[in-house]
């Protein structure tokens, strides 16, 4: 009875030494690491980190996502993964996976570096709208130079002037895209705005079938993400025009992911921004009318998408 008892204890024991020595070692994989993402695609996150400036990780179903609040980042809020845009400074915790990229299993930030990378984003997108105008501009002068050499040689002086004015173009689109870096390199390749009655934020029915098309079209488009930017009109208080633009965000998100199938994993944070950047004049109701909207972008990232040359078009349908 004596034995038997002694060969039950060391079997527990023999067992409860192999589950420690498993435990240690699943532990002891975990890699910690803090950096900055450069770009999303779909379920892959770029991170740069102090030593590695291109980390590939993986966000899988089993990743927590949270914002860290309080004066000692004690408490956590559960957040989406659309909440992980480039520009965000980030804590991940995961283990290697099989092509040594990082498996996340975790993801922390903290509230001022979201609202940060958002503000980034909400200028990132006007600069590369802005830069995107120039460079169609840019082709049409040089369309137009090579069209007067040949038919003006007479006019070589004017020629000139033209050359000189194309290359300081090209350097101001080339300046402002290095001012972003390739983390913010994104291509705006479609857009859609909405607007909204005066204190409504109910999506107006003739805009659904446009955000519907808008989520189609982008289908076809490698490494696409979607940004949904709301703005309210400066008539009323500042705390009442946020509150609306955060809730026209949310309803044109709803009906992108809900009807146009959009996945979350394909959309960034959406922006409410606000009585900022006012496009029509306050003072008058037609102005008012036009700031009280939601754009949406359909974004490539070339540094993603590993393109060189130009977006890719999406396919006709």
């Amino acid at each position: 009875m004596k034995h038997r008892t002694f060969r039950t204890l060391g079997t527990a024991t023999l067992t409860m030494v192999i589950i420690a020595m498993l435990s240690a070692t699943v532990f002891a994989d975990r890699v910690k690491v803090e950096g900055l993402i450069k770009g999303r695609d779909g379920d892959t996150m770029i991170l740069q980190t102090a030593d590695n400036p291109h980390m590939v990780v993986e966000l899988t179903d089993a990743t927590h996502v949270g914002q860290v609040q309080g004066m000692f980042k004690s408490r956590r809020k559960q957040m989406s993964m659309a909440a992980l845009i480039p520009g965000l400074a980030v804590k991940v915790e995961g283990v290697k996976g099989l092509q040594d990229q990082l498996v996340a299993l975790d993801v922390s930030f903290t509230g001022d570096d979201l609202q940060q990378a958002q503000a980034i984003q909400a200028g990132m997108h006007q600069v590369k709208q802005q830069a995107q105008q120039n460079q169609e501009e840019l082709e049409k002068q040089n369309a137009a130079l090579k069209a007067q050499n040949e038919a003006l040689q007479q006019q070589q002086a004017a020629l000139t002037e033209q050359q000189q004015k194309v290359a300081a173009n090209q350097a101001a689109i080339a300046a402002a895209v290095a001012r972003f870096g390739q983390m913010d390199d994104y291509y705006i390749l479609d857009e859609l705005t909405v607007y909204f009655g005066n204190g409504k934020v109910r999506v107006d029915p003739q805009y659904i079938p446009q955000l519907v098309a808008l989520a189609q079209k982008a289908e076809a488009i490698n490494g696409y993400m979607v940004s949904v930017e709301g703005y309210a009109s400066a008539v009323g208080s500042a705390a009442l025009n946020q509150k609306l633009s955060e809730d026209r965000c949310a309803n044109v998100t709803n009906i992108l992911v809900q009807q146009g199938r959009v996945p979350l994993t394909r959309m960034l944070a959406p922006g409410a921004m606000g009585e900022s950047r006012q496009v029509g004049n306050d003072k008058t109701a037609e102005g008012q009318a036009e700031n009280r909207r939601v754009v949406v972008h359909i974004l490539q990232n070339k540094g993603v998408a590993g393109l060189t040359e130009g977006p890719t078009q999406p396919a006709t349908k």
